[in-house]
């Protein structure tokens, strides 16, 4: 699935819109030409397969697109959080019944059509927001659209690298190389 964006930019935008867009295609592609039983096996010791991770690199770039337009308010107070939330969360990193991996490729093309013109829109992307509470963010810390857009890039990068690793358990196919 070739998703591209219909976004026109000249900047730094421009950049940061095709460093994320390529490694939304890696994620992606270590999807190819799998079912929905192999989109949702587990194949190392972690909870990880590859529908759960486009779930939830899905739901990470939504949150962060919030974020940017809405402030911390956007992500809740993740101190808050009760134990029926963070099973809730988990369920981002796998396959749930009923789901498939064309509807979980589909979520993921709609959220990152979203965040394309977001970027594209944004009068400046030096603006800030605090972040919100959470054991793992600096206390007082604020985040930029630039640094939060930096952060998904990061981020989708780091689990398109898992994904490869969960394919190539599957079936010995591989990304690159």
């Amino acid at each position: 699935m070739n998703v591209t964006t219909t976004v026109s930019v000249t900047d730094e935008r421009a950049d940061l819109l095709q460093a994320l867009a390529t490694h939304r295609h890696f994620l992606r592609f270590t999807t190819r030409d799998l079912t929905d039983e192999q989109a949702g096996r587990r194949t190392t010791a972690s909870e990880l397969c590859l529908g759960g991770l486009i779930k939830h690199v899905t739901s990470v770039e939504r949150g962060w697109a919030a974020f940017i337009v809405e402030g911390p308010s956007a992500m809740g107070d993740f101190t808050a959080m009760t134990e029926e939330d963070w099973a809730r969360r988990a369920d981002e990193f796998r396959m749930l019944p009923g789901e498939t991996l064309a509807g979980v490729l589909a979520a993921y093309a709609e959220v990152a059509r979203g965040t394309d013109e977001l970027v594209a829109a944004l009068p400046d992307l030096g603006a800030a927001h605090p972040l919100p509470k959470a054991p793992w963010f600096e206390p007082d810390a604020r985040w930029s659209a630039r640094r939060v857009l930096m952060h998904v890039i990061a981020e989708t990068a780091q689990h398109a690298g898992h994904a490869d690793i969960i394919r190539e358990s599957i079936d010995g196919a591989k990304s690159m190389g």
